[in-house]
């Protein structure tokens, strides 16, 4: 099992390229399910949980072709099974994708209950709720949800679907959905996650008809039919979000080319609050430490929500380097109820860190010392390399096959811009 090697101390200078998003192109992969023209997605970046996107796909008999440059053609004219089995669903909770599109082209999906990073609960009822709102016909049995249209109908009807808590990947089941269903659908309470429209601008591209797409309500007018489109995946915000961490950490002066600003207003807002210098450029962002932060970063409280609040996905990233920072502060976590797990190795690695429920309170250390620690999910993963490279002596990763599902060759990039990094057996 790979582990990553961590010499700590080195400022991050330089110019790193933000892969597209993983949150973006997983949806996207599924929408392509939706015609039988072929689709071509660009920026696609090469992760684990995509591989297993593209497996799951070729499974039902689409033609797949992929480009060293992220480029991936997908031609779903060929598909005869549209089914999503256990065995390929386990490790992604995101192949829930695959319903909504099977469903609306196929009139019958049958797609394994998920599995994914055991950060909490994260339930697919309201996935099955919204598609039976619509018309569908689900059952849950054997570990599948088996859906199909009633008796007589080809399409589903549009629905006003009204979810009972905020669910991304319920907003994009449901937009893919209704794209193909007859009549207006209107989604309440929609995800407004940039990943979001971006998968929107993929269908209109296709031929569907959406408003609203980036607010929480949103109105789709089904068409009978989509065709192919060439799309480019939006650049991943939660990536950017960890390199923008990583520099405030160790010091520095890093180009993030490709990165959105406008993505990620909680958590810039927070670094700029903290003494770090964030700044659009042309082409991407530009962050800029004065030094590491035990030297300079003024450790910043803050409480985890949906967007545009302080993502959950952000929250392991920051904690690492308030650990660093001078003060105290409170993270408070209301998304996941799991979501504390690196809190144990970061304070192996001498962080000074207590856990109370759903909130944790950080007292700034002058200095972390390497360790041996173990990744428990994806943005674990990127805390523990955070809080490496700025430990004095040697850390070790274990278990980054977490970090592999979510970050694009984040050890080569770290390399690129100064870090001691590599990857081990």
């Amino acid at each position: 099992m790979d582990k990553l090697l961590i010499r700590g101390g080195n400022p991050l200078r330089g110019e790193v390229l933000i892969s597209g998003a993983k949150n973006a192109a997983l949806p996207e992969l599924c929408a392509t399910l939706l015609t039988a023209d072929p689709v071509t997605l660009r920026n696609v970046p090469r992760l684990q949980d995509v591989n297993t996107m593209l497996k799951l796909i070729r499974n039902m008999g689409v033609q797949i072709e992929q480009g060293a440059d992220g480029t991936v053609r997908v031609d779903a004219s060929t598909l005869s099974t549209p089914e999503a089995p256990y065995e390929l669903v386990k490790t992604m909770r995101a192949s829930v994708l695959a319903l909504g599109p099977l469903l609306a082209r196929f009139g019958e999906a049958t797609v394994s209950l998920p599995g994914g990073c055991a950060i909490g609960s994260r339930p697919v009822d309201q996935h099955l709720k919204g598609l039976a709102a619509m018309g569908a016909e689900i059952v849950v049995e054997h570990g599948y949800m088996i859906a199909r249209l009633p008796k007589g109908r080809t399409r589903l009807h549009g629905a006003r679907i009204a979810t009972d808590m905020v669910t991304v990947t319920g907003t994009e089941n449901f937009l893919m959905a209704a794209s193909l269903a007859e009549g207006e659908t209107v989604l309440e309470n929609a995800a407004q996650e940039p990943e979001i429209p971006d998968l929107a601008e993929m269908l209109i591209q296709m031929g569907a008809k959406i408003e609203g797409h980036g607010t929480s309500r949103i109105h789709i007018q089904g068409v009978e039919r989509l065709h192919g489109c060439t799309h480019q995946v939006v650049a991943d915000r939660i990536e950017t979000g960890t390199f923008l961490c990583a520099v405030a950490a160790t010091g520095g002066d890093v180009v993030l080319k490709h990165g959105r600003i406008d993505h990620l207003d909680a958590v810039v807002d927070k670094l700029r609050e903290a003494g770090v210098t964030v700044q659009a450029v042309e082409g991407g962002i530009r962050v800029q430490a004065l030094g590491p932060a035990y030297a300079h970063f003024k450790a910043q409280s803050f409480r985890t929500t949906e967007y545009p609040g302080f993502p959950t996905d952000m929250q392991a990233q920051f904690m690492a380097v308030n650990c660093m920072g001078h003060g105290h502060s409170k993270v408070t976590e209301t998304i996941f109820e799991n979501r504390f797990m690196h809190v144990n190795e970061l304070v192996r690695l001498g962080a000074n860190i207590q856990i109370d429920g759903k909130i944790a309170v950080i007292e700034g250390v002058e200095r972390l010392s390497g360790a041996t620690v173990m990744a428990t999910d994806l943005r674990a993963s990127a805390s523990l390399v955070i809080a490496g490279l700025v430990a004095e002596g040697e850390t070790v990763v274990d278990r980054i096959y977490h970090l592999d599902r979510g970050y694009d060759q984040m050890e080569a990039k770290l390399r690129g811009i100064g870090a001691d990094i590599e990857r081990i057996k």
